[in-house]
């Protein structure tokens, strides 16, 4: 009890004495002479009573309050969230489905018991959450979002008291945004987790995952990437079907390694380069497969669009050089200039052979672009055999801008370019994937000793096996089979250790014996590069019968990978994966021929769905990148969706760009249709609840009672308000005016 009119300190003390001194002396004076005689036990209980009744009057004025810890039990919240997405469809233990049985528990163990306690509400979790009752739970919501569902649930729980949260969930939760719940800490209730499902003993085959690589051979080959899996069904063989927009082109047969291993199958299909052509890949459903939804995926392979431009400036007249640029000229999906150095004039000054495309060739004609919007048109740029003194700095450092904030490709090779200090110290240095200062070699690093090449022999790497430039076979032995029967290179220049992110794809070796990366790649900034450090590769397609076009693919599949990832100034990017009913975010990079933004652009943008209809996109600028404009599009049904955007500067049009975007490529809901417990652990542990599996729901009740926490201050409460307090006072009156007329008193 404390006193809140009641002074604090020495004060309160002395008040104290007086104040009972006073009750006390008040007392004793009213019956010191009664009117009639009493008895000295009569006397002193009259006395008590009027002391009491001072005291308490007396106590009252300086407002004693209560300090009441806020009620938990029925004021306090417990809501219980329920997966209602279809994975719950599929069989849980016993048989029964995972829906019936989370049903079965709310209805028999977890809505009766906590209804004696708490406050029990009931959501549904799919799409969004939802209120349910008990009777209308079905599993038919197209995703699960437990994620979105619990965040929502916080914010309708904001200034109420939540003892915690019972979840009941397969742990499928296939919406990300926002973060993963799993792996938050946010200091909200505590989370109980009840797994529905098993983790084993599902029949099911699956194709687990579908990507595609880079087009690569002059012919835009792909290789599709494909991950199986197979499980209950011990090494029966499967089906593999692939189809291509709809068109049947492949069909394997697939023996498991072991039951629920991972198979991994590579297809190379050749995409249609005008059109975007869409690949399904299925495994006919088994009759005791549980989940056959996830028996198909689909993957977009976007056509190749315009041509790629490639820049080549060579030190001088050569046959790799002009062996080369004729591989590059003769590939439909590349478009050449070159520049040749050919000797000095009479002035002393460089001369130059420039053969370039309409328009082109009076920029080239110094021997290097002078402005960034003649340099910048270009994809690539190929520093062929040119010494590192050639260039001005203002060029190097124009040519790293090109790769970093372009976003294009760089090569360099030949011995001059890499002789003495090369481009050592320039800003073009750390564009490049391999160090030029430390040139000792690196052997044991990159392969074991025991499979380091022959001197001037080429030997792939591991990473290089499964390189899109380096892919002459079918992939890997015959990939390394068709490297090691290469002629070998006339020389090589001793290049450095790679760079952190670097991959080097081959190697070879110097007289000494000591093993130089002699092909090597890594991305830089926006764009890529790579070098080549062998001499006279022109020797395979001289040595080799005059049918094999080795020379041509490798070099080829350089200048496409080198060119790939370069934007052109206007460019549209969509998400990854996208399932139908989902908001996906469009943007749209808008830059002038410099690549410089461009952030008060007219940007306008059009979206053809899969059934023709075509309407036009909002879009807004993005007030964090400027150049940028983004705009929300909701994804009503599956299949390919195309976005075609224009952008102008005023009346000036900066440019046009096509994307296309796969919806409802996999039906993520089922992917992997096992108890997913490791992520509903993780979900309460972090929330500092606990996992229960069914036969543990009983606990939850005491586990709730035990965490459940105050989020309400307690509340202090006047005595003088209680209605005892007054029943109190009027009784010792009462009591005392009985006894005073029963022994003669007024």
């Amino acid at each position: 009890m404390h006193f809140a009119n009641a002074p604090s300190g020495w004060p309160a003390f002395v008040l104290l004495v007086l104040l009972l001194a006073g009750v006390g002396t008040l007392a004793f004076l009213e019956y010191r002479r009664p009117l009639s005689p009493l008895t000295a036990r009569r006397r002193v209980t009259l006395v008590a009573i009027r002391a009491v009744t001072l005291a308490a009057l007396a106590a009252f004025l300086f407002r004693p309050t209560v300090i009441s810890p806020a009620p938990i039990g029925r004021n306090a919240v417990v809501p219980i969230v329920v997966d209602v997405s279809r994975s719950m469809r599929l069989p849980g233990e016993g048989g029964a489905s995972r829906i019936a049985q989370a049903v079965a528990l709310l209805n028999t163990q977890l809505v009766p018991a906590l209804s004696r306690h708490f406050e029990v509400e009931l959501y549904g979790a799919g799409d969004q959450l939802t209120p349910v009752t008990v009777d209308a739970i079905k599993a038919d919501a197209s995703r699960s979002d437990v994620g979105g569902a619990l965040r929502a649930l916080r914010e309708r729980a904001r200034g109420r008291q939540v003892a915690g949260i019972v979840v009941l969930s397969d742990g499928d939760d296939t919406v990300s945004a926002g973060g993963d719940p799993a792996t938050t800490r946010d200091g909200g209730p505590p989370i109980f987790a009840v797994g529905i499902g098993s983790t084993d003993g599902l029949r099911d085959q699956e194709v687990a995952g579908l990507t595609a690589g880079e087009q690569r051979l002059d012919e835009a080959s792909v290789d599709l990437h494909v991950t199986l899996l197979s499980s209950g069904f011990g090494r029966t063989p499967f089906e593999l079907r692939v189809l291509a927009n709809g068109r049947s082109i492949e069909t394997r047969r697939i023996v498991p390694a072991g039951d629920g291993l991972p198979i991994e199958e590579t297809v190379t299909v050749a995409p249609d380069p005008a059109s975007p052509t869409a690949y399904r890949v299925e495994i006919p459903p088994d009759a005791g497969d549980v989940a056959p939804e996830n028996n198909v995926r689909t993957v977009l392979v976007s056509p190749i669009g315009r041509k790629r431009r490639l820049l080549v400036i060579q030190g001088a007249p050569g046959f790799e050089h002009s062996f080369m640029t004729r591989a590059w000229s003769r590939d439909p999906g590349l478009d050449v200039d070159s520049i040749v150095r050919e000797g000095r004039n009479a002035d002393g000054r460089d001369t130059f052979l420039v053969q370039a495309g309409s328009g082109r060739s009076a920029a080239l004609s110094s021997g290097f672009p002078p402005r960034r919007e003649d340099l910048f048109a270009y994809d690539a740029l190929v520093i062929a055999n040119v010494e590192g003194e050639f260039f001005t700095r203002p060029q190097l450092t124009m040519a790293a801008d090109f790769v970093s904030e372009r976003g294009g490709g760089l090569l360099v090779f030949g011995g001059r370019s890499f002789a003495g200090r090369g481009l050592a110290g320039t800003p073009l240095e750390e564009a490049l994937p391999v160090q030029l200062s430390d040139r000792r070699g690196t052997s044991g690093q990159l392969l074991p000793e025991d499979q380091n090449p022959a001197h001037n022999r080429i030997r792939v790497t591991d990473e290089g096996e499964h390189h899109p430039v380096m892919r002459l076979g079918a992939g890997g032995d015959d990939v390394r089979r068709v490297w090691s029967s290469m002629p070998a290179l006339a020389g090589s220049a001793p290049l450095g250790a790679p760079r952190p992110g670097a991959s080097v794809l081959a190697v070879t070796s110097a007289p000494t014996g000591a093993v130089y990366p002699v092909i090597a790649v890594q991305p830089y900034g926006r764009g890529r590069s790579m070098v080549f450090g062998g001499e006279a590769s022109w020797r395979w397609r001289m040595t080799l019968p005059s049918s094999d076009r080795t020379y041509e693919f490798f070099w080829r599949q350089a200048a496409r990978w080198l060119t790939t990832a370069a934007p052109d100034p206007v460019a549209i990017r969509t998400p990854p994966d996208s399932d139908p009913g989902q908001m996906a975010t469009i943007e749209v990079d808008a830059r002038d021929s410099a690549f410089a933004p461009v952030p008060d652009a007219a940007v306008d943008v059009t979206v053809t769905a899969p059934d023709g209809r075509a309407e036009p996109l909002m879009v807004h600028a993005d007030e964090h990148t400027p150049g940028r404009f983004t705009g929300t599009l909701r994804l009503e049904r599956p299949g390919v969706y195309r976005m075609h955007a224009d952008a102008r500067s005023g009346s000036r049009l900066l440019g046009s760009a096509d994307a296309w975007m796969n919806v409802g490529g996999a039906d993520r809901e089922f992917a992997d249709p096992r108890l997913n417990e490791a992520w509903l652990r993780r979900l309460a542990r972090n929330s500092g609840g606990r996992y229960a599996r069914p036969g543990e729901a009983s606990r939850i009740e005491e586990w709730l009672q035990t965490a459940a926490p105050v989020t309400t201050p307690p509340e202090p409460r006047d005595v003088w308000h209680q209605p005892w307090a007054f029943a109190l006072v009027i009784a010792l009156l009462c009591g005392e005016w009985v006894l005073r007329r029963r022994w003669g008193l007024r």
